[in-house]
């Protein structure tokens, strides 16, 4: 199949080109500026940006995809600018977003398979929540509240691209792995080993993870099934914070994450990571296994997270 993979320099757009091109298709690459030695091993290198749609239209027409991929964020500015990251990353999944259906339309796409998050849902009911489960938008946080409210828009305009474009929306768990928050070198990482990642007490939030080579398998997966909707991808293990960062800090060598008095979590760690650590609800994953055919090859994070 022709298949054009947009944000393909991403930690998982770059390895999901070759992947898709290991089994056959042929695959082009939706890059934002033309890129130097490090371009994605694809068939072809499209350059546009997603935010202009005239651009897109024109780059994906081109391109003539019968199937479309979005893998587009701007979390690559993470480290030098989260503020900005976090606004890019919901304009791609809004903007963005809409511009790339009407450009998968125009182009004669017969399916489009778009990127989402599996820790995005409200926190009530049981620990591990299904895809049914409602989306946390009216969060009090309004940074959270925000990206939220994007993840929403993007799987509204995906999910109603209408009879002629298919569409899949993967919830994709916590990524761990290479290029990573993750790993050794990642964010989270260097906020363990310096010791500035402490556990509130109790630590009842859930993660569910995902390795990166999972989430490609997962996209390839979606990009060769007719299966349409929303689905988590997550390994088989949701953890609580008190089960995973206490591991993830052995593993990297750090000192054990010190305990903090539950009312102090918000001013020291901020309310979003207070809520993943203390509220979050976990990803059940069992939609995607039997819809898609697809299961982790790393079922379980306690055999990579914080080794790689």
């Amino acid at each position: 199949m022709r298949v054009l993979v947009a944000g393909a320099t991403g930690v998982i757009g770059r390895p999901l080109v070759g992947a898709l091109r290991a089994r056959g298709h042929e695959v082009s690459a939706l890059v934002r500026e033309r890129p130097g030695a490090d371009a994605p091993d694809a068939d072809e290198i499209v350059v546009a940006d997603a935010l202009d749609r005239e651009a897109l239209l024109s780059a994906v027409s081109a391109a003539r995809p019968e199937v479309v991929v979005h893998q587009m964020s701007a979390l690559r500015l993470l480290r030098d600018d989260p503020p900005e990251a976090f606004a890019q990353t919901a304009r791609l999944r809004t903007e963005g977003t809409a511009h790339l259906v009407d450009a998968a339309r125009a182009a004669g796409a017969r399916r489009l398979v778009a990127q989402s998050i599996a820790f995005a849902a409200a926190p009530a009911g049981p620990q591990v929540l299904d895809e049914d489960a409602p989306l946390y938008v009216d969060a009090p946080d309004p940074g959270w509240a925000a990206t939220v409210g994007a993840v929403a828009e993007l799987e509204r305009l995906v999910l109603g691209a209408g009879p002629d474009l298919a569409g899949a929306v993967l919830r994709y768990g916590t990524l761990y792995g290479p290029g990573t928050a993750y790993a050794r070198d990642g964010g989270t990482a260097q906020r363990v080993l310096a010791g500035k990642l402490p556990l509130p007490e109790g630590g009842a939030g859930v993660t569910s993870f995902l390795h990166v080579e999972d989430a490609v398998g997962a996209a390839v997966a979606a990009v060769e099934s007719e299966a349409t909707g929303v689905f988590h991808v997550t390994d088989d293990e949701p953890a609580t914070a008190a089960q995973w960062l206490p591991h993830y800090a052995r593993s990297l060598g750090a000192p054990p994450p010190r305990t903090l008095p539950a009312a102090l979590a918000p001013r020291l760690l901020g309310w979003f990571m207070t809520h993943q650590l203390t509220e979050a609800r976990g990803a059940s994953g069992d939609r995607a296994r039997t819809a898609l055919g697809w299961k982790p090859l790393r079922p379980d994070w306690r055999d990579g997270l914080g080794r790689e």
